[in-house]
């Protein structure tokens, strides 16, 4: 059965040291015997003083950090899920975007985030994410992997189970939820949400995650998981620190899921 690395990060304002740390990351992947790697959400840069990170925040085309992932994804031959970075759109927004990048460097999917992070937490913590960046508007799934049809989210996207419900229509195999969870709803809905997105989509949820105290002030929750198609967690790397991970995807253990509880099968349309 195939094995997939997940790498926690704690990601900073230097778009060179994140670049260093996923492109060692995959080379340990490699070595480790992972035929895939997942990392978090933000993986590039996580900042949050707009103005400062900026500069930082360029092009897909001209993006250092995407060429660096893509180069050591070459010269490893290993497929990496880029969670996402912040690039600049062509109408002068951002775009919160996942790549899929191939054992030969390619790009082989895009995918823009789709709900933005609006919110205003009873610990005083305020994001408005969509007052930078653009929403993505398509639902996007990934054929050709090691680990089936993979469906791609990203952090905030968990909580809207419509995605979900397409992803779970498209018969994905494996769903990537990268994150950057705060800890407040980390503690209370991480776990809860990510397991019951896999047994609602009888899918793997494979939710790579940033984790403690980020240079820009912030602290994210960690616990990165990998979840199986019946709701069990298969790996927790904890909130503590950074790290690799490892874990096998049983993909017989999806068919075997989907037998048991046919709800993909059963599903009928809701009248309005």
């Amino acid at each position: 059965m195939p094995k997939i690395a997940v790498l926690q990060m704690t990601s900073g304002i230097d778009p060179a040291a994140n670049a260093a740390s996923i492109a060692s990351a995959v080379h340990d992947a490699k070595a480790g015997g992972a035929e895939m790697l997942f990392t978090p959400e933000m993986s590039g840069l996580l900042d949050r003083d707009r103005k400062r990170a900026a500069a930082s925040i360029l092009p897909e085309s001209v993006s250092t950090l995407l060429a660096e992932v893509r180069q050591a994804a070459a010269t490893a031959k290993i497929m990496v899920a880029l969670g996402s970075l912040a690039v600049a759109r062509e109408d002068g927004r951002w775009a919160n975007r996942s790549f899929v990048i191939d054992g030969t460097g390619e790009v082989i999917a895009r995918y823009d985030k789709i709900h933005m992070f609006d919110v205003e937490l009873a610990s005083g913590e305020s994001w408005r994410e969509s007052a930078a960046y653009a929403p993505g508007e398509e639902v996007v799934a990934v054929e050709h992997t090691p680990i089936g049809r993979l469906g791609l989210a990203v952090c905030y996207d968990i909580r809207f189970p419509a995605l979900f419900e397409e992803l779970g229509r498209r018969q994905c195999d494996v769903i990537a939820i990268p994150a950057a969870f705060t800890v407040p709803t980390g503690r209370d809905h991480w776990h809860l949400l990510q397991r019951a997105r896999a047994i609602e989509a009888s899918a793997f949820v494979i939710a790579a995650a940033q984790v403690g105290k980020h240079e820009d002030g912030r602290e994210t929750y960690g616990h990165s998981l990998v979840v199986d198609p019946w709701g069990e967690v298969l790996l927790d790397m904890g909130g503590e620190k950074p790290g690799l991970g490892f874990a096998d995807v049983d993909l017989a253990r999806i068919d075997e899921v989907r037998r048991q509880l046919p709800s993909l099968a059963n599903r009928r349309a809701i009248a309005k």
